[in-house]
């Protein structure tokens, strides 16, 4: 199942996004992760990649994590997690999203079952749900 959702905090709107029971951690396709020195403070900078054809933005945040992640062929890799806000049916969630290199996939946002537990319910075979709310409202405003 995919839908197109908005990241508020990251200026992404309308990104594409498959939706992953199987998958525990959600993740956000990106490139050139790295952390760097300002001061005594470490920041995690990295370049999200915009499906629109837009040059990559480069973000950064001084509040992050690393941990180990089993990828879909179940690899362990180490990868950096960051909190930030995602809108599903209109409402705001702040969520963790790994950050991955998903070029070669299709979508360029998985959400994993910590961010869908106890607040959706799955149905496969519908398609852009929460993007047919988005519009609606729009619509009737």
């Amino acid at each position: 199942m995919t839908d197109l959702v908005d990241f508020p905090d990251l200026s992404l709107f309308d990104v594409q996004a498959k939706v992953d029971t199987g998958a525990y951690t959600s993740a956000l396709h990106c490139k050139d992760v790295r952390v760097i020195k300002s001061g005594l403070k470490r920041i995690l900078s990295f370049l999200l990649i915009d499906k629109t054809g837009e040059d990559a933005r480069p973000f950064y945040s001084d509040q992050f994590s690393q941990r180990m992640i089993r990828n879909s062929f179940g690899v362990a890799e180490k990868r950096y997690v960051i909190k930030t806000r995602i809108i599903l049916f209109g409402r705001t969630i702040r969520a963790e999203f790994t950050l991955a290199d998903r070029e070669n996939l299709k979508n360029p946002v998985l959400l994993g079952r910590k961010l869908l537990r106890n607040r959706f319910i799955v149905d496969v075979s519908q398609k852009n749900l929460s993007y047919q709310k988005k519009k609606s409202l729009v619509n009737s405003q």
